[in-house]
């Protein structure tokens, strides 16, 4: 097969001390046809957004096991330009946005000059021409885990005549377009955050009620606004189990630290201290739920639904995607660093740099 060599920002052990600038070996575009059994496609990645995700995956335990260290790529979401299609359905020059779950593969990830994506973990769209590239790369994890949190409670919302919510987080990037969605479909929102973004939270995404959590007892704050159904971007127990509550969904679980990795993994996390215990609780509080002894509660995850980024073409304007900041290729641990201090609102967006020509014959 004929490579060539790219920029990236690669890994061998854990974030941040292994994370450095590199170059990477991909594919030519006349190769992408016949790779794999699973399509493929090549991208020329004009800019990517960071998650706490790739930081968790970076620090996953196993790459600190022998034969494991090897350089990795990172980071899910991206936007680009396509080199070669293969047998996607896209074909080259088409513009797409999207995100893949294993960016760690050689030349899978999407901090880079080119990716190389195996559609068997990877959903794209093509963006529409009013998204910048930046704009793009900002928005498909997120709303594909908010889509996720919201048609988890749905049923047990819009079965009541209150119709209320409680989201918990409400300024980071999952909780912003939870708002956004809920709001859609005429629920009353009530939601946390620091008290600088209030005016965000309510103004901007029509939240009916906020809460400081830096100031305010949020348990009580939420219990008095009788949420039919809890979604939690932030993590913590702190509104588990509220008298009115029929469905608790959380996207990271009971654990609080930023560096380890959420969802549906807290279940079997037994590493390190109490985590055995937290994980235990998790189980508990779910197998009441399935029969009916208590709140229906669950860790849940994104569903890597095409569809629902179509949705996301048609519902969201470019005001209505949120960028915290954009760095340079360059300065991308600066990126993490910034995505790392919890107060970014919106997402943290590197933008790839355009020189260098890279040969895609």
């Amino acid at each position: 097969m004929a490579t060539q060599e790219a920029k990236a920002w690669t890994y061998t052990g854990g974030y941040p001390g292994s994370l450095q600038q590199t170059t990477i070996i991909a594919p030519r575009a006349n190769d992408i046809k016949g790779l794999g059994t699973t399509p493929h496609m090549l991208v020329k990645i004009n800019a990517c957004a960071l998650n706490p995700v790739d930081i968790q995956m970076m620090n996953l335990p196993i790459w600190r096991l022998p034969g494991y260290n090897k350089p990795k790529t990172c980071v899910c979401d991206f936007s680009g330009t396509v080199i070669a299609g293969g047998r996607t359905g896209f074909v080259q020059g088409d513009e797409v946005f999207g995100m893949t779950i294993k960016p760690m593969e050689e030349a899978g990830g999407a901090l880079a000059e080119v990716a190389q994506f195996n559609m068997a973990n990877t959903v794209a769209a093509k963006k529409p021409k009013e998204w910048s590239h930046e704009k793009a790369a900002a928005i498909s994890l997120v709303w594909l885990t908010a889509k996720a949190c919201i048609e988890n409670v749905a049923k047990f919302v819009e079965e009541t005549t209150t119709k209320r919510v409680a989201i918990l987080g409400g300024s980071s990037a999952t909780g912003i377009y939870s708002i956004m969605l809920a709001k859609q479909r005429g629920w009353k929102v009530i939601t946390t955050s620091s008290g600088r973004n209030k005016e965000f939270v309510t103004s901007t995404l029509k939240a009916d009620e906020h809460i400081d959590y830096t100031k305010q007892k949020v348990r009580s704050a939420v219990q008095q606004f009788a949420p039919d159904a809890v979604i939690d971007c932030v993590g913590g127990t702190e509104c588990v189990g509220l008298s009115s509550s029929k469905r608790y969904v959380s996207i990271v679980g009971d654990k609080t630290g930023r560096t380890s990795m959420g969802g549906p993994a807290t279940y079997y996390n037994v590493l390190g201290p109490f985590a055995f215990y937290h994980a235990a609780l998790q189980w508990i509080r779910w197998a009441r739920g399935q029969y009916g002894l208590g709140e229906s509660y669950d860790v849940i995850i994104l569903d890597m639904k095409r569809e629902w980024l179509e949705e996301a073409k048609s519902t969201l304007s470019p005001d209505e995607i949120f960028v915290d900041s954009v760095f340079a290729f360059e300065d991308a641990k600066k990126a993490f660093e910034r995505l790392n201090t919890g107060r970014a609102r919106g997402k943290v967006v590197v933008k790839i740099s355009d020189t260098g020509i890279l040969n895609t014959a």
